[in-house]
């Protein structure tokens, strides 16, 4: 692969996709011969304001990863930053951007206090349903605020600080960047603590509720699952590190000892198995788990642990194939979020935090690393198609990197597919980077069920539901609630970085940003999913994957409910028929089944389909034994 790096792109148009509507009306596109001409981008000014607004309150307290899986434009306080307030910086914006800005806080100010936060709560017990199975909550990657417990002269002022997730944050990011960025990123040879640094996950229902003041994320559960009756005894958040590679959250943290012997304590003192609930990456975590406690080489519990303490297993927007931005950020900084703003936007996040900077975090964070796509091309596509390739498409999915024609360039001979994207990624990252993640994750595909069983004693197996089986559990329920619907991250245009910034960056590619023409946004192709999570990671192995005997030889009931995303147009969280990656946690059918299995009557939630996941799941190249 390293000599097709080297060589030229050859002539490749953009991809369309006739079921995304456009508002402009881009040329034609020439033959694959002719060089590909970017239409310039017509948006009007109110998005443009909007999109600025995105930088201004999103980049400096979480553009690195808050664009990742949340979404930084619903703030609804705003503190202050040293000597400086909100206010000082909205002085000097331009009129309109401050309007835009402001009606968006009040909007979220009034919905919030006209939103009745127990009602799915109260409505399920006037039923006469209440509290019935012990429930333990495991929340997604960047949800739990991280604190500082350091004692060493550079962590001092910020002891028992969050310096992830809250205010707290944002000034130091804006104050004392460096020293926010030596806490953050972990050790790149050990994926542990650097020396002097201890940062933690904070525990308790307070460590995931909310992100920050007003950006809500379990919250909403919580208000109703105490509606039924819940309370700190008899429900759990099992807060962990997101940044820490799985087998680095035992080492350290001693994590899946502590969720192993809190289940089990839990059934003990109410008699009762236990309901896991878990969203995006701690779908994988729980997953993991599962393998981890039952295996010798893990939480030795044998394979009847399982199905002695779980009763049901919630899957929300679980990310359990990867998700295809994670590529994007990991190898150039990079995703939709940064890609769409405008040009002064731009201009101001690589003053602030530039793109090798985002990337080097990125990779210092080998938990993240954990959601590079899983599957490969037999999931995700070759160049000659891709499972998932809607009708009269002219050009595949498959095509993950693409590059322009007629450019003198020299980074690869040809597009990538997904498993050429994660082997340029490992073939041109730093050593530590590759060490790292290659032993800790595997993406591939086990084909025979001798092949299943055997990786159950290799934990770098353990979070790849298509190489590893789901327990011996029988009586087991598995519930896979997801968003669909909503435009999501599929493929991208990438270029060379030019000059000045090829000279500053040690990134040998960025998007190409000002290739806008039918599916393809920004240099970015849009495609199936809840706005973060592609369709084929959140839908394949819970309408397929799990019915193949080798991936599922104990029969375990797998029941699946696709939500469409049906925002309302005023309300800035998407309101109670969102199905966002993050803001469906707080939809209300969402909340009513997760009510329900709680208390004990999840047999009366059936299988609700709408979107075409099961003919995209048929078309992928996974067969049965």
């Amino acid at each position: 692969m390293e000599s097709a790096l080297r060589r030229r792109v050859p002539g490749n148009d953009p991809p369309s996709e006739s079921s995304t509507p456009r508002d402009e009306s881009p040329e034609k596109l020439e033959t694959p011969s002719d060089k590909i001409k970017a239409v310039p981008h017509r948006r009007t000014k109110t998005s443009k304001r909007k999109y600025t607004s995105i930088f201004l309150l999103g980049s400096l307290f979480g553009i690195i990863a808050a664009g990742f899986f949340a979404k930084s434009n619903d703030l609804i306080e705003f503190p202050e930053i040293g000597g400086l307030s909100m206010d000082s910086f909205l002085d000097v914006l331009p009129a309109g951007l401050v309007k835009d800005m402001r009606d968006l806080v009040i909007g979220e100010r009034d919905y919030i206090q006209s939103y009745d936060a127990f009602a799915v709560g109260r409505k399920v017990r006037s039923e006469g349903l209440s509290a019935h199975h012990p429930i333990v909550m495991v929340p997604g990657v960047i949800s739990t605020g991280l604190e500082s417990w350091g004692t060493s002269n550079i962590s001092l002022p910020y002891f028992r600080k969050r310096l992830w997730g809250s205010w707290s944050m944002m000034r130091a990011l804006v104050l004392d960047k460096e020293t926010w960025k030596t806490h953050i990123m972990l050790d790149k040879k050990t994926g542990l603590d650097p020396p002097g640094i201890k940062l933690r996950a904070a525990q308790g229902f307070d460590a995931t509720d909310f992100f920050i003041t007003g950006y809500w994320i379990w919250n909403k559960i919580l208000e109703n699952l105490a509606s039924l009756g819940y309370d700190p005894i008899n429900s759990y958040t099992a807060a962990y590190d997101w940044r820490l590679a799985y087998a680095k959250l035992e080492e350290r943290d001693h994590y899946f000892t502590r969720l192993k012997t809190h289940i089990e304590l839990a059934m003990l003192l109410q008699n009762r198995k236990v309901v896991l609930t878990s969203h995006s990456m701690g779908s994988q975590v729980v997953f993991y788990f599962l393998h981890w406690v039952a295996s010798k080489h893990g939480g030795n519990g044998g394979d009847d642990w399982v199905e002695k303490h779980i009763e049901s297993w919630i899957n929300v927007s679980g990310c359990m194939l990867g998700a295809l931005k994670s590529v994007s950020a990991l190898l150039s900084g990079e995703m939709r979020d940064t890609a769409q703003l405008n040009a002064f936007a731009v201009y101001g996040l690589e003053k602030f935090l530039s793109k090798s900077e985002r990337a080097e975090i990125f990779r210092a964070m080998p938990g993240m690393s954990s959601m590079l796509p899983i599957g490969g091309n037999a999931i995700w596509g070759d160049l000659s198609g891709a499972p998932d390739d809607q009708p009269g498409q002219e050009h595949s999915y498959g095509s993950f990197l693409n590059f322009r024609s007629g450019q003198n360039w020299t980074i690869s001979d040809r597009n990538l597919t997904v498993d050429d994207a994660i082997g340029y990624l490992l073939d041109t990252a730093e050593d530590w980077y590759r060490d790292q993640v290659k032993g800790s994750y595997s993406w591939g595909i086990a084909h025979t069920s001798a092949e299943v069983e055997a990786n159950e004693d290799d934990p770098a197996k353990w979070i790849n539901p298509l190489e590893t089986r789901l327990p011996l559990a029988p009586s087991l329920r598995i519930y896979c609630f997801y968003g669909v619907g909503k435009s999501t991250e599929r493929g991208y245009y990438y270029r060379p970085p030019e000059p000045p910034a090829s000279l500053t960056t040690n990134l040998n590619m960025t998007i190409d940003t000002g290739l806008t023409q039918g599916a393809v946004d920004h240099g970015v192709i849009m495609g199936e999913g809840d706005g973060t999570v592609n369709l084929m990671s959140t839908g394949y192995m819970c309408n397929r994957g799990w019915k193949m005997k080798r991936y599922n030889p104990a029969n375990v009931k797998v029941t699946v409910v696709e939500m469409p995303h049906e925002p309302e147009r005023f309300n800035p969280r998407g309101g109670p028929n969102t199905a966002d990656h993050v803001d469906i946690l707080g939809r209300q059918n969402l909340n009513e089944f997760i009510l329900r299995i709680a208390a004990g009557r999840g047999d009366t939630i059936r299988d609700h389909i709408v979107s075409n996941i099961l003919e995209y799941a048929a078309r992928a190249k996974v067969y049965e034994e």
